[in-house]
């Protein structure tokens, strides 16, 4: 058993010596736990069911905050500080002006959130009904301030996005100037024009500090169908395999992809799928998806015809919307996020767009279009598929023989670790998410150890006991 560890461990660092990994951008998890069907809420499926392999299938970061009583919160899994309240709608320039200038809880270097570190905050566990009915926020509101529309003005309740400073690289309707933002209140991404009919467009803010390197990815070409993010800690397949499937198709395809000898790929979740998005890129200004070069993306026809257009990629994430929340799932429209207004098609949304399909139908049917924007619903959309390059998968066990005690969980700048009884050789290794192993201890006749944890960043690591030839392996997070 100890050769077997010692060849685990070696195999372990010599993966984590091929890379040099950043983990500047942990993933957090979109808190879904319950499973879906096409119409309805199910017991959660065996392997080989149909729907298995759906986003509550999978676990990652879940989310974690912090409430440092000074009107701010910090996200324990990102690093990120941020201003608990958003005060009163405001124009995009002006925003900026008043962020730059803040000394807000007596720090000077917030700045306006990219929508990579915005969308960092959304849950998937928030529901809305039809326009003006009772919604459940896409943002943890014990620890977050989100206001709704003012219907007594005449908006929708859903008429409460939040600015980024990530502007789009083409225009929308009208040829309007366009800005990426994010709704908590009914869990979309869209591009929204910085102006409208000659006035500025006023939306929500909410100031960041912290973690600057969020959102920016590290992608290594592997040269075998693969493509891997060192900073978030996934593997993508590099090219989509050019077929539409509807929802139940696209799980059953990515639980059955056999690729570059890996046999462990699923459908990411929303959010995993969102990180790859490139908002420097777009069909208007690069000719190409809003995304990495280095992965490949079958090009389509949109509904009037037109070349240069791409499909929209289907998530693991049920979007819970509309009179029937089970129906429908999540994707991010790497082209256009088109739609069709005054019987026009057009780009309403911006490419990198994220919004929601129904999950089912009759493929002859489609395309349609949907919502006030006249959305393109394609139904059948493509598929990416993702796995974990970090050592949680393929080492995250427990020894029932053991009974261990870490705290505190979330980490500060120690980590206690008591063991059931004195053994009589302890070995206690850190690693990251990405397999780097950080920390090493080794103690005698020992239940009790301290690991300094002060130097480490904030992020997602695993906490490796050896015991006497036993082995317990905990997540835990900083």
């Amino acid at each position: 058993m100890k050769k077997f560890y010692l060849l685990y461990f070696y195999i372990l660092l010599l993966f984590s010596n091929q890379f040099a990994f950043s983990q500047n951008y942990p993933i957090v998890e979109t808190n879904i736990t319950d499973f879906y069907s096409n119409t309805a809420i199910i017991s959660a499926p065996s392997i080989g069911d149909g729907f298995y392999g759906q986003d509550a299938t999978y676990s990652g970061n879940n989310p974690s905050y912090t409430d440092n009583g000074d009107g701010t919160i910090t996200d324990n899994v990102t690093g990120l500080m941020w201003a608990q309240d958003m005060g009163d709608k405001i124009t995009f320039d002006t925003m900026f002006t008043m962020v730059e200038a803040s000394e807000f809880a007596g720090y000077d270097d917030w700045r306006v959130p990219t929508v990579k570190d915005l969308y960092s905050l959304i849950l998937f566990t928030g529901q809305v009904g039809p326009y003006n009915t009772a919604v459940e926020m896409f943002i943890d509101t014990n620890y977050f301030n989100q206001p709704l529309g003012d219907t007594a003005i005449g908006e929708r309740e859903i008429d409460a996005q939040t600015w980024s400073a990530t502007q789009y690289v083409g225009v929308t309707f009208e040829n309007n100037e366009t800005v990426f933002g994010v709704n908590f209140v009914d869990g979309h991404i869209k591009g929204y024009p910085k102006s409208r009919n000659g006035a500025d467009v006023m939306m929500y803010s909410r100031m960041v500090r912290n973690n600057v390197d969020y959102g920016k990815n590290d992608f290594v070409d592997n040269g075998d169908g693969t493509i891997s993010d060192l900073a978030t800690g996934l593997m993508w397949q590099k090219a989509d395999d050019g077929s539409v499937r509807d929802w139940e198709e696209s799980l059953e395809y990515a639980e059955g992809l056999d690729l570059a000898n890996y046999s462990d790929w699923r459908l990411p979740n929303i959010k995993e799928l969102h990180s790859i998005v490139d908002y420097t890129r777009s069909p208007q200004t690069t000719q190409s998806p809003a995304i990495d070069p280095l992965f490949e993306t079958t090009e389509i026809l949109d509904p009037d015809g037109n070349s240069g257009q791409y499909g929209y990629f289907w998530s693991g994430t049920t979007f819970l919307w509309g009179s029937n929340p089970s129906e429908s799932a999540a994707y991010i429209a790497f082209g256009e996020g088109q739609g069709k207004m005054f019987g026009v098609l057009m780009d309403v949304h911006g490419a990198g767009c994220q919004r929601s399909d129904l999950k089912s139908g009759n493929i002859e049917d489609y395309p349609q279009y949907g919502g006030p924007q006249g959305d393109v619903k394609y139904v059948f959309n493509y598929v990416r598929c993702v796995r974990d390059i970090s050592i949680g998968s393929s080492i995250n066990n427990y020894d029932e023989n053991i009974d261990i005690k870490i705290y505190p969980n979330p980490m500060n700048d120690n980590c206690f670790i008591q063991l059931d009884r004195i053994y009589s050789n302890v070995s206690i290794s850190l690693a990251n998410s990405l397999g780097k192993y950080l920390i090493r201890l080794n103690e005698t006749n020992t239940d009790k150890l301290t690991l300094s944890t002060e130097e480490l960043s904030h992020g997602c690591y695993f906490l490796v006991i050896n015991t006497d030839g036993k082995q317990v392996t905990k997540k835990i997070i900083k």
